[in-house]
């Protein structure tokens, strides 16, 4: 482990070919998240067509990173029938697919025979891990950033193993 480590925004910042994210939660409860989820238990839904009510800065930032050539993928991996949270997050997605993320889903039955980590993750050109912690309820607590080979290798291979198995977004119906 170098002496100095990198935050998420450098590990992004210089990528320079792969940045992938495996979610494994059915859900998050992320501060950030709350007013849009319960807009959209009270029924509002993004218009795909008015681009501009839904860009926000994440997406500019996954539309930079593909802008220089990054291959960014997403997995989620959810239990059927999916959560409520699950259902707005597939809502959702087109706005990630909209900024260059590539991203499928994978039913948890389907991933019984996955080595798995314990955490979701970023992994960055196959070397770098930022974990994402969270607790019970679905609340962040924190973050760890790793450049262990054993780490890397764990999560790369399981992302790989998932991503394999996983339905593309447009493919995927939630139930």
């Amino acid at each position: 482990m170098p002496l100095i480590v990198p935050t998420f925004d450098e590990l992004i910042s210089k990528c320079t070919a792969s940045a992938v994210h495996l979610e494994m939660r059915d859900t998050y409860a992320v501060d950030d998240e709350k007013v849009p989820f319960d807009a959209w238990k009270s029924g509002f839904r993004h218009d795909p067509a008015d681009r501009a009510s839904w860009w926000r800065p994440w997406l500019d930032l996954m539309q930079e990173t593909v802008s220089r050539g990054i291959v960014v993928r997403r997995a989620r991996i959810v239990s059927e029938p999916v959560s409520e949270y699950t259902r707005f997050l597939h809502d959702g997605t087109f706005m990630n697919v909209a900024a260059g993320e590539q991203v499928r889903w994978l039913p948890r039955h389907r991933a019984s025979d996955i080595a798995l980590p314990g955490n979701d993750f970023w992994l960055f050109d196959e070397q770098w891990v930022h974990w994402n912690l969270f607790a019970g309820d679905g609340s962040w607590t924190g973050e760890e950033i790793t450049d262990d080979p054993a780490a890397s290798k764990l999560c790369g291979d399981a992302f790989e193993a998932v991503w394999s198995q996983a339905v593309p977004h447009d493919q995927f119906e939630v139930h």
